[in-house]
């Protein structure tokens, strides 16, 4: 069970890891607008928010197994109206089919991942996110690479498609675990869950900020192409894929999670003012060490909120999913609306804001003794 989840982990993060250059390549190719084109992660969001908004009431009924092959059908029709969209009439409907069908796949994952390993759910996500980076870091180099065929990037976003269809084909009948008695409980979660469901929600704006935006800041500052930008960005995954090896083995002592985050979260910072400011060398180097202090904030944040939902994770993940849809929606959104007012560089100040908030959001925690949080149910 933990290899279904972690192969289908991958094939949710390909789509994830992909969007960021496939909209710079949308931009350019339909010739939108950067407001235009952030619409499409709005409307992926509003699609991964309404899998949040379902997800406890379509898991409690059709139950995980079938929800899962079921997200991974939707997934798949969203990749092909993206691989037939030459319109924003078409790609923006891809977007919400694609985002509500992949979102669906990477929580069922991420549940089931947490209830089979109990205290160890920290290093069981991390080492999840782990195999997803590693798939990241192909992802803007491939995109970038069939930008050149005759079968275009568009032919890359057929490759999950196909892994998901071999992965049911050989793991189909495996198992995922029942969720817990207290996960039949309703009404509302524990008040300690809410601040790090937050910085679940923080933790994927300041990273979706560099992979929808990260392609045009290397177009603008360093005059590289779309494509040669979109290889470069992988980068910054080789960062997060480095910085969640670490993970995996500073997350064998279980109830880290706080620590870690505030350490990520100033490495983040640190990378993405020379990011920011910089260029040349400077600017390449510093995609890796941003990406080395991101690459730990989701698995570790997620851990953290499904470990303070009191053994409710199908809720839990529920109410992260839509927290997750908001700031996929509104974080590179607001960065779109500034980049056409006052310039890309002044309103790319949005990231370090982000993980600004985010630290303090850390600060409480520990303050209100947020190392004990994530213990949850083991």
């Amino acid at each position: 069970m933990t290899w279904l989840a972690y192969v289908a982990l991958a094939a949710y993060a390909f789509y994830v890891y992909a969007l960021g250059p496939v909209l710079a390549f949308l931009h350019k190719e339909l010739h939108l607008t950067f407001t235009l084109t952030s619409l499409h992660s709005t409307i992926w969001s509003i699609g991964a928010a309404g899998a949040g908004l379902t997800f406890h009431a379509l898991a409690r009924r059709l139950g995980r197994h079938r929800l899962l092959w079921l997200a991974a059908v939707t997934t798949a029709v969203g990749a092909f109206l993206f691989v037939a969209g030459h319109s924003v009439w078409v790609t923006l409907p891809a977007a919400l089919v694609l985002g509500s069908g992949a979102s669906f796949v990477g929580a069922i994952c991420s549940v089931a991942l947490a209830d089979r390993h109990g205290r160890q759910r920290d290093r069981a996500l991390v080492e999840g996110n782990l195999g997803a980076s590693g798939v990241g870091v192909l992802v803007p180099a491939l995109l970038g690479l069939l930008a050149g065929t005759a079968g275009g990037w568009r032919s890359a976003l057929l490759l999950p498609v196909l892994t998901l269809a071999v992965l049911f084909a050989v793991l189909g009948r495996v198992s995922l675990p029942a969720p817990s008695a207290a996960a039949a409980e309703t009404g509302r979660l524990p008040r300690h869950f809410w601040p790090p469901a937050v910085l679940v929600g923080l933790s994927v704006g300041i990273e979706y900020c560099i992979f929808f935006y990260g392609v045009p800041l290397l177009s603008l500052r360093s005059g590289l192409s779309t494509a040669d930008a979109a290889a470069a960005l992988s980068l910054f995954v080789a960062g997060e894929l480095a910085s969640r090896v670490a993970g995996a083995w500073l997350t064998r002592t279980p109830e880290r999670a706080v620590s870690l985050i505030g350490l990520a979260l100033a490495i983040a910072l640190a990378g993405f003012l020379v990011l920011w400011l910089a260029q040349g060398i400077l600017e390449t180097s510093a995609l890796f060490v941003t990406g080395l202090g991101v690459g730990m904030l989701y698995p570790l944040t997620l851990a953290l909120a499904l470990g303070a939902g009191g053994g409710r994770t199908d809720q839990a993940m529920a109410r992260t999913q839509v927290l997750v849809g908001v700031a996929v929606g509104t974080a590179p959104l607001l960065l779109g609306v500034l980049s056409d007012h006052v310039g890309l560089l002044p309103a790319l100040a949005v990231e370090p804001g982000l993980i600004v908030v985010a630290a303090l959001l850390v600060l409480r925690v520990r303050t209100a003794g947020g190392e004990q949080v994530g213990m949850g149910v083991g």
